[in-house]
Parts: C-alpha cells; structure tokens; sequence
C-alpha cells in the first residue's frame, strides 16, 4: 500500500533536517573530543541496562554506521516506516490534528484489506472488540445531562459536579428499583384476581380488628391530612405493605423484589466505588498531582468551540487552585513547632468533644419526640384538630429536619479552627453530617421498634397474645411504612421551602441593595457536603422503608428528577463559584462509600424485621406467618424432591467449605497479582527516575562541552 507523502512530511519535516549530514549542518566533523559512544555509556540508564542483559550492545555500536550518511538515512527511513505502519493509536502520536486524521483514515482503509485475512478466531476476537468499545461508547451517549454536568464542572468545580453526578446515579438506581417492583410485585398482584378489601368492623380476631377505612363524610381538611401522612384512603392502597393480599407466590416475588433490589444496589455501589478509588489513588499519588501535569499535560487539543475551551480552562484553573490551597497548608503544618501541634491537637479534642455533646442532644431530643407522638395523637384536642393532628404527626420528622438544618451549619464553623487541609476539612464535615443524619434515622427506627416489639419484652401483655404490639399498632408493617413516606415528602417539602423561601429572596436581597445590607445577605455558594448527604439521607429513607411501602422507590423517582432541575436552576440563578474548592477524587470515593453505609445501616432492620419479628396477622401477604422468612421454606416444600434437596444442600456444609476454599483461591491469587503489578509499577518508576537522571547528565555534559570547546 502506498504510504502518504504529505504526511510524512508533515510529522517527519523536523526529523530529516536532524539527519542532514554534519557538513549541510555545519558542525565540524574534524574537532577531537570525546566520541557520542564514550559519552552515552556513562549515562546512568546504561549501567542498568547491561546489567538486566549482558547480551545489550553498548551504546555507539552503530556509530560506524552512522558515520555514513547515506546508510544513517536508510536506517533511519527504515525505522520511521516500521513506526508509521504499526497500528498505534493516533492519540499517541506527536503529530498535529490534520496529521492524525489522515493517519487514521488510513489505517481504517487498510483494515479494511486486511480484515478478510487471518484466522476465524482472530477476526471473531477483533469484532467482539470492535462491539465491546461501540457498546460503551453508545452507553456514554445515553447518560442524561452529560452536557450540564460539563457545564456545572467547568464553571462550578468538580466537587459540585460530583453532587450532580451523584444525584444521576440515585436516580438510575430508584428507577431500576421502581422497574422490579412493578414486574415483581405489582403484575402479579393484579394478574391474581383483584385485591380483597380491608377486613370489615365485624371481622374479630385474637389480635384485635383492623378498620383503615374513615367512616362517614370526609371533609377536605381531612383529605388533605390523608394525603400528607398516608392514611385514610392512602393506608389500604398499593402504596402500603397492608394492601396486598395473602398469595403464596406473591409472598415468595414481593420477599425476592426487597432481596434483589439490595443486591443490585450494593453491586453498583461497589462498582462505582471501586472506580472512584482508582481515581482517588492517581490523584493523591505524586504521579498526577504535580503541577506540571495540570500545566503541559491537561489540555485538550482536540476542543471545538469558544464555550468548550472557556470550560477545560476553568476546570484547570479550579484543580490548580485546589493544589496551591493544599500546598500551603502543608507548608504551615511541616514548620509548626511541638507547641504549636500541641495546641492544635487540644484545640482538636476540645471541639470533637464539642461535637459529641450536640450529637448526643440532638439523638435524645429525636428519641423525645418519636415517644410522645403516640401519647400526643390520644389527646382529644389534637384529634379534634386536624392541623394538629398533622403536626403531631409529623413531630419526628420535624424534629430530624430542624436538627438536619441547624447542626451541618455549626459543624462547617467548626472543621476550619482543626487546621486541616480544605479536602481533609470536607471529609470531616462530611463525617459529623452523615452521623448525624443516619443516626436520627437509627434512632427513629429504634424508637418504632420499642413500641412494636413492647420493649423487645414478647411476654408483656400487650405483645404476649401475637407477638407485637397488636392494640397501638395492628399492622405495624403500614406504620413503618408511613413513616418513612412522611419523611420522604417531608424531606421533599423542606428542600422547597429553602429554594423558594430562603434562597431566591436572598438572591434578590443581595442583587438589589448593593450597600450594607446586601453585604450582610452575601453571597450564596453552592454547600457541596451539605447537598450530597442530603441526598443519601433521602436514599436510605427509600431503602429502609420500601419493603413496607413498595411505591417510595417510585415516589423518590419523581423528588430526584424535581430536585434535579431545582438545584439546577438554584445553582445558575443564586449560587457564585466557591471562594474555596475541594479535590473531587476525594469526593469521587467517599461519597459511594457513605451511600454504601447507609445501604448497611437500612439493611439491619428490614433483616431483623423479616427474620425476627412476627408479621401481622390482619394484613400484608404474609399474614399467619410465624415470620416473614417462613414463606420461604414453605414455598420449598411444595418444589419436587429433587429441587429441594438442590437447595437444601447450597445452605449444607459440604456447598459451603468449598465455595470458602475457591473464594480464598481466587482472593490468593488476586492479592499476588496485584502485588506483580505493583511490582511492574515501582519499576517503571525507577526507570522514569533514571531517564530524568540521564537528562540532567546530558545537559550537564552539553554544558562543560560548551564551555571547553565552543566551536562545537
């Protein structure tokens, strides 16, 4: 195939003027000196060379060779081919773009020629290859709002980006959550027959009666109630545990939904965290984090477009300041005396046990307010009331919400007085937020679990006859439920309010008194920690609560893409770019790591409730159970023999040692191979050392020759 003229012009002009012969470039051949195989055998790289190989030449073999102008072209043609027909990617190359795109054009035509050549297994390897890198790029094109989250990047930072980013992969996972709950749960509900009602007034029972149904007209007020804290007409509806009917294969599809909704979640989780650790690892290395990385080696030279440059520039601009701020504090910390780090680590415990007196007030006041609901909602004013009776209510969620908004605030006044770097300081606000959040919520569900289980006493006598707490609570399963919608909607409620009370006014404060008191209103930046752990709060909410509300991943759906468009349209319209950034690498790891505990932390009392606690016996489809885990065994007795002792034996012994064995196996063998490549690593840092080593000898030696000997 006939090779481009044009282009090895283009990418080789420079190298044919170096190999001109010594007299068309006017250096004198003549002069004594040492000769350029003396010279590149003292290199340092050398050494190292014939010492991994006795069999390497020594530098200046050729020079005889080289000596003749006519064969060094040759040799020199010769090698510039064999590189120009090696496949390499056109990315790799030192060419400009015009270059590159006909380099690649080529090689398209000529894989053309020879994708009919070669074995059928080799053509199956380059196709499966070819559909796997399509695959992922048509995947890359389908993510929704890749282009805001270049904007929001570009003109916000990484670290608001990853917020936005974060927010996209909730959504994917309540959708993908939402799709299995109607497949699972909802179509086999109604391919079933319909759902028979509430259990009538009349119905008795040992465990009580159960009416959720309001008798007689229904005012407004009281719809609007209803709606709020899912009941009335919302309690017996598929939104609730309590509505669907006591099925057998129901029973066995809705447990299945709750355990593959979990596992789907925790493999993306682990996924997405492995991924960001990689770039977490890269970053805080010193491989990318010098500034001559960001300087000669960030840019992209393939940008079209003033709005596409505007915004690669800004990112860089915001990595490098986030490296001048780190830096400096780095510097303040290496020159600090014993003194002054005795007084920053006493300054250190002083506001840590600060922060676990407000965390402790805080847990005790939520512990307060889920215990005196119930004792509230018996008064006859408040259920006279219907305001009221809603307020009453919504107390535990009022009370979270309001500890939620106070004491993230407090903690961001707190972490700069520790004199950590502005990552670190992110880290830990982040810490104290997410504590504070997951363990309102702990707190909460320990609170509901007093008063189902009577106290975990089940010989109390209101938990004696079935187990729980049948007279406050006959279908404890709908009442966790609700809990979890109303904070939900609450939640949802909150983060309007902010926007449209708080936010925008205080936007307009700031733009329309440019004096004092827009001095004093500020400007508003966009509280990145704040935002994500809200967030994963949410999230949580939605996994503990969606075994007994099956529509809350659904429901969480319609509030992300709301909150979406919301904090996008705060973000442009009220927020400035942060005075000071974070690293996103750090971000890119911690976040999936904090929504992971929470998946840990929502998944101890779904799996105590499921095992442990006696389901109720007036609704829900497990109703007459012992627990809600011995459908699953019944559902196996009724399988041939065959599949039964198949799946007796996976949870045996002998499944089970050696599924151990082969794990440790492949765990062995992952650990060696990581240490090989570690090994890899540390010695291609070493030769990266030696090169850098070599160009210092050689300037070092361009010097003295110059110096001794100008003519050359």
């Amino acid at each position: 195939m006939e090779e481009n003229p044009t282009l090895e012009s283009e990418a080789w002009g420079s190298s044919r003027e170096w190999l001109a012969p010594r007299e068309a470039r006017g250096a004198p051949c003549s002069s004594p000196g040492p000769s350029l195989s003396s010279v590149l055998n003292e290199l340092p790289s050398a050494a190292t060379l014939r010492y991994r190989d006795p069999g390497v030449l020594p530098w200046g073999a050729l020079e005889e060779e080289e000596e003749d102008g006519g064969r060094s072209r040759k040799a020199f043609t010769e090698v510039t081919q064999t590189e120009l027909q090696d496949p390499h990617p056109s990315r790799e190359l030192p060419w400009p773009m015009q270059a590159r795109r006909a380099y690649r054009q080529r090689n398209a035509s000529r894989d053309q020629v020879v994708y009919g050549s070669g074995t059928k297994t080799d053509r199956w390897a380059r196709l499966l290859r070819r559909s796997k890198e399509k695959t992922k790029e048509g995947l890359r094109s389908l993510q929704p709002w890749a282009w805001t989250l270049k904007r929001i990047g570009g003109q916000f930072g990484a670290g608001t980006e990853s917020y936005f980013s974060l927010l996209r992969f909730l959504l994917l996972l309540n959708v993908l959550a939402s799709v299995l709950m109607a497949c699972m749960t909802l179509l086999p509900t109604w391919l079933g027959g319909a759902p028979p009602g509430p259990p009538g007034p009349d119905i008795s029972s040992p465990c009580g009666s159960y009416n959720p149904h309001s008798q007689g007209l229904v005012t407004f007020a009281t719809q609007l109630f209803n709606l709020l804290s899912g009941e009335g007409y919302l309690e017996w509806s598929p939104l609730f545990y309590g509505f669907y009917p006591p099925r057998p294969r129901l029973a066995v599809t809705y447990l299945c939904w709750a355990f593959a909704v979990g596992l789907i979640c925790l493999l993306l989780i682990l996924h997405r965290s492995v991924s960001g650790l990689k770039q977490t690892l890269l970053a805080e290395s010193e491989a990318l984090t010098s500034y001559s990385h960001r300087v000669f080696s960030a840019w992209d030279f393939g940008l079209c477009g003033d709005v596409h440059v505007r915004l690669r520039q800004r990112i860089i601009l915001y990595e490098l300041k986030v490296e001048l701020e780190e830096t400096v504090v780095r510097r303040q910390a290496a020159v600090r005396t014993l003194g002054q780090q005795a007084r920053v680590w006493l300054v250190r415990v002083l506001l840590n046990l600060l922060v676990v007196a407000l965390l402790g007030a805080a847990f005790y006041g939520v512990y307060w307010a889920t215990g005196c609901t119930v004792e509230l909602q018996e008064m006859p004013l408040v259920q006279e009331l219907p305001l009221l009776k809603l307020g009453v209510n919504y107390l535990p969620s009022i009370f979270i919400a309001g500890v939620n908004f106070v004491l993230p605030p407090v903690f961001k006044l707190i972490a700069p007085l520790e004199g950590y770097t502005r990552s670190r300081q992110i880290v830990f606000i982040l810490l104290r937020t997410v504590f504070l959040r997951l363990a309102s919520l702990v707190v909460l569900l320990f609170s509901l679990w007093n008063q189902i289980t009577c106290g975990g006493d089940s010989e109390a006598e209101d938990c004696k006859t079935c187990g729980y707490n049948y007279k406050q609570l006959p279908c404890w399963e709908t009442v966790l439920g609700q809990e979890m919608y109303k904070l939900l909607l609450f939640d949802l409620l909150t983060v309007l309010a902010v926007a449209l009370l708080i936010q925008f006014p205080r936007k307009l404060l700031c733009g329309l008194c440019p004096g004092a008191l827009g001095r004093l209103a500020g400007t508003q930046e966009f509280q990145v920690p704040d935002e994500v752990l809200g967030l994963i709060y949410a999230q949580t909410v939605v996994w503990v609560g969606s075994f007994f509300c099956p529509l809350l991943p659904l429901l969480n759906t319609v509030k992300f893409l709301l909150l979406f468009y919301l904090k996008k349209l705060t973000l442009f319209s009220t927020c400035s770019p942060a005075a000071r950034t974070f690293r996103a690498s750090a971000a890119n790891f911690f976040f999936p790591l904090v929504l992971l505990l929470g998946l840990a932390i929502s998944s101890v009392p779904l799996l105590y409730s499921i095992f442990l606690i006696p389901p109720s016996k007036l609704c829900g489809p497990f109703r007459g159970q012992s627990s809600i885990w011995a459908q699953i065994p019944e559902s196996i007795s009724s399988l041939p023999e065959t599949t039964q002792n198949f799946l007796f034996f996976l949870g045996t012994q002998a499944f089970a040692v050696p599924l151990l064995l082969i794990s440790s196996i492949l765990m062995a063998y992952t650990v060696a191979l990581a240490n090989s490549y570690g090994r890899l690593i540390s010695e291609l840092k070493r030769q990266r050392q030696t090169e850098a080593q070599n160009k210092v000898f050689l300037a070092r030696r361009a010097v003295a020759l110059t110096s001794t000997k100008p003519a050359l």
